[in-house]
This record gives structure tokens, sequence and C-alpha cells, in this order.
């Protein structure tokens, strides 16, 4: 997995620098409040905290984007579950995000809603404590980001949206509620 998510990165960035005398390209920097979740628990326990990240954006066709992306993410447990009860389940992770992703959008001038779908890799400690579950992981692992959102304004230069990075070996998933801005870059 390791091999094919390296060739699947080789790729976009290949593909991104031979893109960059064709396409519009962008800097997006995201910012938001993190969140991690696990896959099963008997309580429903959400972790919060940080995060931040950047994405160089090369704009394929006005509804096709290419997102190699950079981020952070921190999110701590305080021992009580969404409903403020005492639970000894707790899900945690401290984490360096890399991956590509593609965009779908639809090209509508002050909302454009979008999908995105990815592959990526994490660098951190991930920890899932649950009656189903007893992970602490350091180290690499793989993850698949997902997104949906809007991007708002004249020309879609405001990013509201929800990202999720599910991480099947730590059994979790780690995402945000985050806001981003874009730069356009000059060619």
């Amino acid at each position: 997995m390791k091999n094919q998510l390296i060739a699947l990165l080789l790729v976009i960035v290949t593909y991104t620098s031979y893109a960059q005398s064709k396409y519009e390209k962008e800097i997006n920097a995201e910012i938001g409040l993190g969140l991690t979740s696990p896959y099963e628990s008997t309580t429903d326990i959400v972790s919060t905290g940080f995060f931040i990240q950047g994405e160089y954006v090369v704009k394929i066709k006005s509804w096709l984007e290419l997102r190699p992306y950079a981020g952070f993410i921190t999110t701590s447990s305080n021992g009580k579950d969404i409903d403020n009860n005492p639970t000894n389940e707790k899900v945690e992770t401290k984490a360096f995000l890399l991956g590509g992703k593609a965009r779908l959008r639809a090209p509508i001038p002050w909302v454009a809603p979008y999908l995105e779908v990815g592959i990526g890799g994490s660098i951190g400690k991930f920890e899932t404590f649950t009656d189903y579950t007893n992970i602490e992981k350091s180290g690499f692992t793989y993850h698949i980001p997902i997104a949906f959102g809007l991007e708002l304004g004249k020309n879609n230069g405001v990013d509201i949206g929800f990202r999720y990075f599910f991480l099947p070996s730590a059994e979790q998933f780690a995402g945000a509620f985050a806001v981003g801005i874009s730069f356009p870059l000059k060619s």
C-alpha cells in the first residue's frame, strides 16, 4: 500500500508540474475545528481540537480540480461523551497529513457545491480506545480523504466545508469543519 501511495503522489506532483503553464492555479489555506471519532463506540464520543491545511489547486476544467495538500490536525479527549456524560472511551489524533484529492464542483458563481475524494498518508499518533477497539499507533498510516462543502463569492474564493480523513488502521476518522480562502497564482 505504501508503494501505491508513493506512486500516486508522484503522478499527482508530475502532472501538476507539467500543468503549470496550461491551467489556472491557486493556493487554498484552511483553518478549522478538528474532530475525531471512532468507527464503533457504545457511546457517542467526539474529540475536538485544531485543524490547518494548505492546498495547491490546479483547475483542469471549470468542474474538476486536482488538489495536492499538506495539513495538521490535533484533537484530545475530555473524558466525556457528546452528551457531557463521563466515559472511559477516548479517541485522539495528532498527525501531519499529506496527499492528493480531486474536487468535482458545480461551476456556479456565488455558491458552488463540491465533493472531494483522494488518498493520502498521515504521520503521527493515533489512539482509539472503545469497548470494541484498543489501538494506540504511532508512525505512518494511509488515509482516505473525503470532503464536501460550498465555494462562496463571485469567484468562489471562500470555501466552507467538512473534511474527513478515514484512518482504517486506527479505526477512526479525523476531520474538521473548516473555512478556507483561495489565492490565485500568476502564471
